[in-house]
């Protein structure tokens, strides 16, 4: 059975793990022979065997030790392996920020959301390839080979989670949680053809931890979210993720996901307009116009309400975008001769967020304020606003890095041009794969729910996957 355990879905696994069928020891060992195997795609920066071996044979002990008529209510995740992003914290695992300018210093415990992962029983195998930082939607660092995709290893599997997403492709995890302050889960789940959930600010409890607003006034970006292949995976890790993952808890998504035939009359605003248009004009290609008016046609079929939106956006975003993006570099601090180990992309714009004034980052931060209350009141017509997904076909390894830093920024606005407004929005939106080209490369479509949707995204993921 285990040479087939990388094409269960990890709702399979969790049946097999409670039924016995499989072993936690198993399967962590089949995982850790995948990941072996495909160390050429860059996906893990550091693999925490021993870590691992030890928590799958606790696991293990554990569902000896549960009586068979109780076993339903082991933890929601029990012996089910996955791996976090090399920017947080798990105690015993060193932490790079794929970074050469910082020490790689072990951490002493679990950041929250690694902690609760544990707690619902996942195995966790390692840390995953990030860009430096997670500042950008391709994952290349000075400190490990980049993160290939998996579909076309000759090109980037996307950024910043673009290491966990080339694992998911593969077949290297189950699934895999993931962050996003800009695009970070949607780029890569877009450009491995996965499914990539971004909650809304706040639908993840240890998002929060320090607030809905970034040191500078801002609207806070990053959340963290589950990559995978099915609807149905990315709900059961969503769910463990906000802490539906203990013995006996209710799973909402999960719930919620089994019954998506049933929803209907939704109203869907379509709309390729892209708040960075009047900085980096970006034409679609004709995949990616395909795949966005593919979904349209599917939405409606399946009993959505689908019209033309007429959305609009002030010319202000790029500027604003950058600079709350960046503004945070200037309080990275780095030891003697750090600065000089940075990417030169890093560089530059720490060096520009250094050189910039308080009252500038205020009034960055107050023209994103003033940029998501006019985008979430324009999407606050439809119930759901479909975007495209990424403009055109994952650029190359080293495309981006070979480019001048703003070449860099400016390949990567055009590559992904409607991620990170939701970001700033604070709202919850799903990156859903549509279509396969004939060169087995997938083109998807981003969907923006209004607050507290995470649920009805992923039904509309489901009954989109399943058209």
């Amino acid at each position: 059975m285990s040479a087939s355990l990388s094409d269960f879905s990890a709702h399979v696994l969790r049946a097999e793990l409670r039924a016995g069928t499989l072993s936690a020891r198993e399967v962590t060992e089949h995982f850790l022979d995948r990941i072996a195997e495909r160390a050429d795609l860059g996906a893990f920066i550091t693999i925490t065997a021993e870590q691992a071996r030890a928590a799958a044979a606790a696991a293990d002990e554990r569902f000896a030790a549960t009586p068979a008529a109780e076993r339903g209510r082991l933890p929601a995740l029990h012996g089910i392996p996955l791996a976090h992003k090399d920017l947080t914290d798990v105690g015993g695992a060193p932490t790079t920020h794929g970074s050469a300018a910082l020490p790689h210093t072990v951490a002493q415990a679990d950041a929250p959301g690694v902690h609760t992962l544990r707690g619902a029983g996942a195995i966790s195998l390692g840390k995953t390839q990030v860009p430096e930082f997670g500042l950008t939607g391709y994952s290349e660092n000075l400190i490990a080979p980049p993160a290939r995709n998996p579909l076309d290893p000759e090109r980037t599997a996307g950024g910043s989670s673009g290491g966990s997403a080339a694992a998911v492709a593969a077949g290297l995890l189950p699934f895999a949680p993931g962050s996003d302050g800009g695009g970070s889960i949607r780029i890569p789940a877009l450009a491995c053809g996965l499914v990539g959930l971004k909650p809304g600010l706040g639908a993840i409890p240890s998002d929060v931890t320090r607030g809905v607003r970034d040191e500078f006034g801002a609207p806070r970006l990053t959340v963290t979210g589950p990559i995978a292949h099915t609807a149905q995976d990315a709900a059961l890790l969503f769910d463990a993720m906000r802490g539906s993952g203990k013995a006996g808890s209710i799973e909402p998504a999960v719930t919620a996901v089994a019954r998506a035939e049933s929803l209907r009359g939704l109203r869907v605003g379509i709309s390729d307009a892209s708040p960075f248009a009047s900085a980096y004009p970006t034409p679609l290609s004709p995949e990616a116009r395909a795949a966005h008016e593919r979904a349209a046609q599917l939405l409606s079929g399946l009993g959505h309400v689908v019209e033309d939106a007429a959305i609009h956006y002030d010319p202000i975003y790029p500027q604003a975008f950058t600079r709350a993006w960046t503004a945070g570099l200037s309080l990275l601090e780095l030891p003697a001769g750090g600065a000089e180990r940075l990417t030169p992309l890093t560089r530059l714009f720490r060096e520009r967020a250094l050189a910039r004034s308080a009252e500038d980052h205020a009034v960055a931060a107050a023209q994103l304020h003033a940029f998501a209350a006019h985008a979430r009141a324009q999407w606050a017509r439809y119930d759901v606003v479909l975007t495209p997904g990424l403009a055109m076909l994952p650029p190359r390894i080293g495309a981006f890095t070979a480019l001048s830093p703003d070449d860099d920024y400016q390949l990567q606005c055009e590559w992904a041009p409607y991620t990170s407004m939701v970001n700033v929005s604070g709202l919850p939106a799903i990156a859903v794969p549509i279509l396969t080209t004939e060169a087995g490369h997938s083109f998807g479509v981003q969907l923006i729910g209004r607050p507290g949707t995470e649920e009805t995204l992923l039904q509309l993921a489901a009954q989109l996957l399943a058209s």
